[in-house]
């Protein structure tokens, strides 16, 4: 795409960001980041609207990642009633208008992001730079995404539903989890524990395995207190969070080829990251048998910026890569 202005956008469960963004210099900036919760709007089209409609410099097109398969230019976002379509964004204005998903994005943007904005998470300072990056991370749900890198500069996004896949369990209370939420849901998928409502079924199904009853319903509560206490029941759930997060990370590195590095994405891991650092996160990640070696080398980062994704989007809404 070639024009001064373009259209940005990150599209979650709950949120949609937008934002305008230009180069100076070959640099990307953002300007007017605004955030809309999804229950404001009926349709994510209105929306959009809102968001033009306020712009003193209307974008003539862009780039929007939303959470979800994107099928033919169309998707029904995954954890939103919301759906979206390139055509129907096209009646706007917006031309030509990519829609892509959001992980893909946080794989473009995840290189670009300043190294402030990174908070390391064990392993080496820097991995391989033409070596496969991987990105992850919970937050509504739980997003999978690769950039594929070679030793000739190209480099490939490759987006994927890879929160979907099982959950394998690593010791014998994991098995004990995995046997409970079986009797809930016929297929136990990574999303169903790593994600805020999987917080809140992992706390369940512990709080089961010792006997105990759980009174709370909200996620939120149940960080919270974990951060207030490290050795309460919340600390103990968000302790095997953080182990099923390192655990499901080095899956995804080994299966990846991510020596480039793993990054941590999704809005979880920043609120944790105190937590997170002490956790058994990397011990975990690291816990592949003959592979052990192989892991050490990887980095492990947590991305802070919160607007990652509009930079990915940015990126290709310039480049046009892929």
């Amino acid at each position: 795409m070639s024009a001064s202005t373009l259209l940005v956008g990150d599209v979650g469960g709950t949120n949609a960001r937008f934002a305008t963004v230009h180069l100076i210099d070959g640099r990307l900036v953002l300007d007017r980041v605004e955030s809309y919760p999804a229950h404001r709007f009926p349709t994510f089209l209105a929306g959009v609207a809102a968001f033009l409609d306020d712009c003193t410099v209307r974008p003539t097109g862009g780039v929007i990642a939303v959470a979800g398969p994107v099928t033919d230019g169309e998707i029904d976002l995954t954890n939103s009633p919301w759906r979206v379509s390139e055509r129907e964004l096209g009646e706007l204005g917006l031309n030509p208008i990519r829609l892509i998903n959001d992980f893909e994005a946080l794989a473009w943007g995840a290189p670009i992001v300043p190294s402030d904005q990174l908070a390391s998470l064990g392993g080496p300072e820097d991995g391989d730079p033409h070596a496969t990056l991987a990105v992850l991370g919970p937050g509504t749900g739980f997003g999978v995404s690769a950039l594929i890198r070679d030793s000739h500069g190209q480099q490939m996004a490759m987006p994927s539903e890879g929160g979907h896949v099982c959950f394998a369990p690593g010791d014998p209370v994991e098995d004990e989890i995995l046997r409970i939420l079986r009797r809930r849901y016929d297929r136990v998928s990574i999303e169903r524990l790593i994600c805020g409502p999987g917080l809140l079924n992992l706390h369940r199904a512990l709080a089961e395995i010792d006997g105990r009853e759980s009174h709370i319903d909200d996620p939120a509560q149940i960080t919270e207190q974990a951060l207030a206490d490290h050795h309460s029941a919340c600390g103990a759930t968000l302790a095997r969070f953080c182990a099923i997060l390192g655990a499901v990370a080095g899956d995804i590195a080994l299966t990846t080829g991510a020596r480039g590095g793993v990054y941590i994405a999704g809005g979880i891991a920043p609120r944790i990251l105190p937590f997170l650092k002490v956790s058994p996160f990397r011990e975990r990640f690291e816990l592949k048998g003959r592979f052990q070696d192989y892991m050490a080398a990887i980095p492990t980062r947590v991305i802070l910026h919160q607007h990652a994704a509009l930079l990915g989007a940015g990126r290709v809404a310039f480049n046009d890569p892929g």
